[in-house]
């Protein structure tokens, strides 16, 4: 089974995106705030992690830098997920080595489309 790490301050979303892929046959950890969510990462070392940007503490760009920093976390796909829609947000986090990047709201199967497409690839840093 694979497994997926969603880090979401959103405690809503958390469990709603928590619920949708366990039905869909994923395991699912889950961190509400981003170094938690990088303390998991480099614990459990899943197969895909999807993030939040707004976070308090440390935010979705600095979980990206902190596991791009390690060789242990550096190929697991990186996916943002956030309500930040801007162009140029876009274009930052791909630049810091996201996979992909989604606009909140989104709907589940794209979610579960995403999410199935890049665990079967893997982080284009891999390649």
């Amino acid at each position: 089974m694979k497994t997926i790490l969603l880090i979401e301050s959103n405690s809503n979303i958390l469990e709603n995106f928590t619920e949708y892929l366990e039905i869909e046959g994923y395991n699912i950890l889950t961190a509400d705030r981003g170094g938690r969510g990088v303390e998991m990462a480099r614990e459990f070392m899943p197969d895909l992690i999807i993030c939040e940007i707004l976070m308090v503490g440390i935010d979705g760009y600095e979980v990206l830098r902190l596991l791009l920093d390690s060789s242990k976390t550096f190929a697991i796909p990186f996916i943002f997920c956030t309500t930040k829609c801007e162009k140029t947000d876009r274009l930052v986090a791909l630049e810091l080595g996201a996979d992909d990047y989604m606009v909140k709201p989104i709907s589940m199967e794209l979610l579960y489309t995403k999410a199935k497409r890049w665990i079967s690839t893997g982080s284009k840093r891999h390649n």
